[in-house]
């Protein structure tokens, strides 16, 4: 089953993808140039650190390399 959502965001994709000859690079840069001018706030959240103690871990077999 074909999602129209997901869809229409893969034609823009492609289309903004041609637009640029699939360079990385000034694809990038493109969207960094339409983030700042949006008006938008953009927030960056520091990465989750997983709370682990020894309790919780389960010794796993160790596996042997191929």
């Amino acid at each position: 089953m074909k999602d129209p959502i997901v869809e229409d965001v893969r034609k823009y994709r492609m289309a903004h993808t041609r637009k640029f000859k699939g360079d990385l690079a000034a694809i990038c840069a493109d969207l960094r140039i339409v983030q700042e001018t949006s008006g938008h706030e953009v927030i960056r959240l520091s990465p989750k650190r997983l709370e682990t103690d020894s309790a919780s871990i389960k010794k796993r077999p160790h596996r042997r390399a191929r």
